[in-house]
């Protein structure tokens, strides 16, 4: 009888666990479209993601992962005066309803420590972390294709209407 008061006790706090661990996990209302990581060469460190991320509520991406590269940040690159400048990007504002294109030259996603080169044809996971406004974390996770350059449908879905940060 004990064990089954144990149990009994035990249970709930369980589920409560399991509940909140399910929400910290929970998919983030975003899609992304046009998505590409840019192949790199033997002995490269670093390379590009690149994509646009359509949020269907307020969103804040805060973070990636990829088990390719020992770090992934959101990075901005920008002119200061005549020098382009790239630097970490602590959050990007993902307001609803607006494509926010991630693209060479821009905000981007900057893979580093790279534990294997990136060849062309294949693809690579990439997990996504967004903040919500009421704080919760959300996460998305892509197959990206990785390749040269974009490919080629990528200008059609993701220049059109765009809107930058």
């Amino acid at each position: 009888m004990t064990q089954f008061l144990r149990l009994r006790t035990l249970l709930p706090c369980l589920c409560l666990a399991a509940a909140q661990l399910a929400s910290a996990q929970a998919q983030a209302p975003v899609t992304a479209v046009g998505a590409w990581a840019r192949a790199s060469v033997q002995g490269q460190r670093s390379s590009g993601a690149f994509m646009t991320l359509t949020a269907s509520e307020p969103l804040t991406l805060v973070g990636a992962s990829t088990p390719v590269a020992g770090l992934a940040e959101v990075h901005e690159m920008k002119m200061e005066g005549d020098v382009m400048r790239m630097r970490p990007a602590q959050a990007l504002e993902l307001p609803a309803n607006k494509p926010v294109q991630l693209s060479p030259g821009g905000y981007h996603l900057m893979l580093q420590e790279l534990k294997v080169p990136l060849k062309p044809g294949t693809t690579i996971p990439i997990t996504l972390a967004f903040r919500t406004a009421r704080g919760e974390q959300r996460q998305l996770a892509l197959q990206v294709p990785v390749s040269v350059m974009a490919p080629k449908d990528v200008g059609a879905a993701t220049m059109h209407g765009m809107h930058k940060p």
